[in-house]
């Protein structure tokens, strides 16, 4: 049975990948602060200290020592550090979860591999997430820490909402109002939903061939923005959404805040390979598409009008993204 510490455990990608590990019969604890995102299953354990405290960290895990780490919640050098001071030489395998956002941006080809160059100017959230990966490949040509890097694209499950606005869009899509979708809609998306990520997660997971190794995760379902938001909108019962098509770079500049996702990751074309991952598990596959999965996300939300959460100030951002659009148009 493999021991394994999830540093989070339960955001989108996180809880999909603790229900495998459960049902393929591992150990599992999860590390956090005891405010689950999503309720753990009863058979996990819970080890309750934030992880910026290494004090109390050290206090909850005492001399333990796990198979696997696995590190969800790490997003700059300084918490790698941090890490690698609490872990280092008690775990025969450290997981880091990256971002396929640290490709290059604009990608000079398709489709993307682990060899692809990682570069991205637009994205903080992404270069901080490289230079992550580059304490952690130094510290495994230097000392050996055994250390895998994962590089999930867009994950979704049925409480995460893929647009721009999230429940914003749906709420307008049903009040026939415009909801604004970046550049012309046909530019092809990676879309995964987080169960199938999983599998392909837990099958790295105290694999001895995946030690010192970087993999993309992502399914083959990559539709264009057109669909993913026509998916939403038949799963929503509104046949014909009034879809206003405009540049992202536009949108950036009346939303600032949405600029560095979107011009530094969602304006491309984003297709990748995942042969490298596919080679050590090979039951991998993508099971949920995004016509399933908007269906999924819609019947979530509808049963639990508590999540159905209006950004009022974006909300007006729209408006006047729409206005402006049309009136240049």
């Amino acid at each position: 049975m493999t021991s394994i510490l999830y540093i989070g455990g339960t955001g989108t990608i996180s809880a999909a990948c603790v229900r495998r590990s459960l049902a393929m019969g591992h150990d599992v604890a999860v590390l956090n602060r005891g405010s689950a995102r999503r309720p753990l299953p009863p058979e996990v354990e819970l080890v309750e200290a934030d992880i910026r405290d290494p004090a109390a960290v050290r206090a909850a895990i005492g001399d333990r020592r796990f198979d696997v780490v696995a590190e969800f919640l790490a997003f700059t050098p300084e918490h790698i550090a941090t890490d690698l001071d609490l872990f280092e030489g008690r775990t025969g395998q450290y997981v880091f979860i990256s971002s396929a956002s640290a490709y290059e941006k604009p990608p000079r080809r398709l489709p993307v591999t682990e060899s692809t160059p990682l570069r991205n100017p637009f994205w903080r959230y992404s270069r901080d997430k490289i230079a992550c990966e580059d304490v952690l490949v130094g510290a495994h040509r230097e000392r050996g820490l055994p250390v895998t890097i994962i590089r999930p694209s867009h994950t979704y499950d049925e409480r995460l909402l893929p647009t721009l606005g999230h429940w914003n869009d749906i709420a307008r899509m049903r009040a026939g109002r415009p909801v604004i979708v970046h550049g012309d809609g046909t530019s092809l998306w990676t879309i995964t939903h987080a169960d199938d990520f999983a599998v392909a997660f837990t099958g790295l997971l105290d694999n001895p061939a995946a030690i010192g190794e970087a993999f993309t995760i992502t399914g083959t379902h990559a539709p264009t923005w057109n669909q993913i938001y026509g998916w939403l909108a038949d799963a929503a019962g509104v046949a014909s959404p009034d879809l206003v098509h405009v540049a992202s770079d536009t949108i950036a500049a009346f939303d600032p805040e949405l600029g560095p996702g979107l011009i530094g990751d969602k304006a491309h074309s984003m297709v990748f390979d995942v042969s490298k991952v596919t080679q050590l598990v090979p039951e991998f596959r993508t099971t949920v598409t995004f016509d399933e999965g908007a269906r999924r996300i819609l019947a979530y939300y509808d049963a639990h009008p508590e999540a159905q959460e209006i950004d009022e100030g974006r909300d007006a951002v729209f408006d006047r993204i729409a206005a402006h659009a049309r009136s240049a148009g």
